[in-house]
């Protein structure tokens, strides 16, 4: 079996959720061992293995769709196969898995109480500042108040180091984003991933955000980290519907 991270939330039985740590798979260093992304350099047979591992692990009777990520705000619905150029991912259908990958950014997964509907965000500090958490809530097209959101491991607000094109970014936006930064000098801040992605969610209604206390950077044993290593593997966060 394989090392996940299962969210801790009030989701429906329906509802089915995990993330992959970097443990359990067949890749070599520097992108062991369990390695999801066949765009970072890893030999192609060692990740198919990994998928077909994780496939089999959480019971998938089809492959995920694995997106092809750009740091945007394009939200496509998981029966979308044409042009997988997106950073979001949803579907009402049952058995039909949404994934994004990530090794610092944020993953947010999402789904409804009552609906039968979720979804999969890859945010870093470009998406999110773009707007990709709001497309992709609209695209959902479910009530605020109905939804639960799990956000995964992501670098950490005493590791994730900006500039200040990073900052000026979401102030502009808002002033209300100034608490999500503390100035270390130098025209740079540290900046907090989690507590951005729960203004922008509150933002939209949404109160019932759980998870943000991994951090990647930190912890080297259980996550893959970019910013810590540059070249290394992308984890797995996974939602879909029973």
């Amino acid at each position: 079996m394989l090392d996940l991270l299962i969210p801790d939330w009030p989701a429906p039985p329906w509802i089915k959720a995990a993330t992959t740590t970097r443990q359990g798979g067949f890749s070599a260093p520097p992108f062991d061992s369990l390695n999801l992304s066949q765009t970072v350099g890893d030999n192609s047979d060692c990740v198919l293995k990994n998928q077909a591992l994780l496939k089999k692990s959480l019971g998938f009777t089809q492959d995920p769709l694995w997106l092809k990520q750009v740091h945007g705000t394009r939200v496509i619905s998981a029966n979308h196969t044409a042009d997988r150029t997106a950073d979001a991912i949803y579907t009402n259908e049952p058995q039909s898995g949404c994934a994004v990958l990530t090794a610092d950014c944020l993953p947010l997964l999402v789904c409804s109480k009552t609906q039968r509907c979720v979804a999969a965000i890859h945010s870093g500090w470009r998406g999110l500042a773009a707007g990709v958490i709001e497309n992709s809530i609209k695209a959902l097209a479910c009530p605020a108040e109905d939804l639960l959101v799990w956000l995964g491991p992501a670098i950490g607000p005493q590791a994730f180091v900006v500039g200040e094109e990073v900052f000026s970014q979401f102030v502009k936006k808002s002033p209300e984003f100034k608490v999500a930064f503390e100035e270390i000098g130098n025209k740079q801040w540290l900046a907090n991933l989690y507590q951005l992605a729960r203004q922008h969610l509150n933002k939209l209604g949404i109160e019932a955000i759980y998870g943000g206390q991994h951090c990647t950077y930190t912890n080297k044993a259980q996550f893959f980290s970019f910013r810590r290593d540059k070249t290394t593997g992308r984890l797995a966060s996974l939602i879909w519907i029973q």
